[in-house]
């Protein structure tokens, strides 16, 4: 395998298909490419709240638990998974203590699965997405006080 020719066609293939990492193996020999930002400047990998820039308006919150607290938000548009596999326990649950750079979910895009952090430590005190839901860039997954 011409190792190096390898590694550009997987990171124009990364590029082409907005892909936020490409895991190959074979035998001994390990490629593994990941994305800093895509078209629009946002991380893919890892993702956490506080890495993405976002300039918008202020939102006026939609109830009044969500006025209050850190919110772990969504860095890509995907499928919003609470637990590591449907036969496993949720990473969080409401009342959980959480560290900052813990797992607390999961969104999946485009077959990747990306676990998200939290970037703050504190206690769950709402998760705002359903699992298995559609989920939006920027969109608020699980509020943290």
């Amino acid at each position: 395998m011409d190792f190096i020719k390898t590694a550009r066609e997987l990171a124009d293939l990364l590029y082409e298909k907005n892909l936020g990492s490409i895991n190959v193996k074979n035998g001994n020999t390990e490629i593994c490419i990941t994305a800093k930002f895509c078209e629009y400047n946002v991380p893919l990998m890892p993702a956490t709240a506080q890495e993405i820039p976002v300039a918008t308006a202020p939102a006026v919150p939609d109830s009044p638990a969500e006025q209050s607290g850190n919110f772990v938000k969504s860095p890509i548009i995907g499928t919003f998974y609470a637990a590591p596999a449907p036969d496993k326990p949720p990473f969080v649950k409401v009342g959980d203590k959480v560290e900052k750079g813990q797992v607390v979910c999961i969104v999946e895009s485009m077959k990747l699965m990306n676990e998200i952090t939290s970037e703050f430590s504190g206690t769950v005190a709402e998760i705002l997405a359903k699992d298995g839901e559609a989920v939006e860039f920027d969109r608020k997954l699980i509020r943290i006080e």
